[in-house]
Order: C-alpha cells, then structure tokens, then sequence
C-alpha cells in the first residue's frame, strides 16, 4: 500500500475521519469563524490586538483573546511584547501559520466572489 500525501506532497500523518484523531482539534480550532478571520487579517502583516479587533467586525475582546491564545499556543501565530507601560502585543503569522493561511484565503476569496450564487440559491 502506498503512503498518502496531501496536495503539497506531505506524507498526511493523521485521520481526521477518526474520531480520535487529533487532528479534530485542530480542525476545530483554524476552522472557528475568528480563527479564519483573524489568520486572514494578518496575512497582510503584524496587528495589534487593538487594530485586529477594529479590522474583525462584531468580534468580541473575549472572543479575540480566546482565539489568538489558541493559534499561540497551536503554533499559528507569534506574540510579542514589547517592554511599555502599558505592554504593546504584536501578533503576526509564524512560518506555519502562513503555509495555512495560504489555503485559508482561498477559502475567504471563494467565498466573497461566490456570495451572489449562496444568496441566491437560499432563496
């Protein structure tokens, strides 16, 4: 039998058909509606979190630090602090986090060109 491989030729490593997977969580985690969102918004570049919320509508500040805590700690964003009072926090994508995102604004662009042809097939 050979070894499966994603569409970038990497050996796939987990089933996200199985229920144990662990795979799910993350799945879980970059696919939340924040997560894509917040990924696609530093894809231009670092953000603080002040302007990362002005730039992600109706997002609350809970619901922000929840889900960059998330992507930190998965191995999707960076975090930097600088030394002021107060703190100043930087986020930006790291290497991993940019290869997703990669595929995530696919998912964005299609979505905001194909929202006529959603809209009109719910009607």
């Amino acid at each position: 039998m050979s070894m499966q491989v994603d569409g970038l030729g990497h050996p796939l490593r987990g089933d996200v058909f199985d229920s144990n997977c662990p795979s799910r969580t993350i799945l879980d985690h970059v696919t939340s509606k924040w997560a894509v969102l917040v990924l696609a918004a530093l894809r231009t570049g670092p953000r603080r979190f002040s302007a990362l919320r002005r730039t992600i509508g109706g997002v609350s500040e809970k619901m922000l630090a929840q889900t960059l805590r998330t992507l930190e700690a998965d191995g999707f964003l960076d975090r930097e602090v600088a030394p002021t009072t107060p703190p100043q926090v930087t986020y930006s994508l790291s290497p991993l986090g940019a290869e997703l995102t990669e595929h995530l604004t696919g998912l964005v662009e299609w979505i905001a060109v194909r929202i006529p042809d959603i809209e009109a097939a719910r009607s």
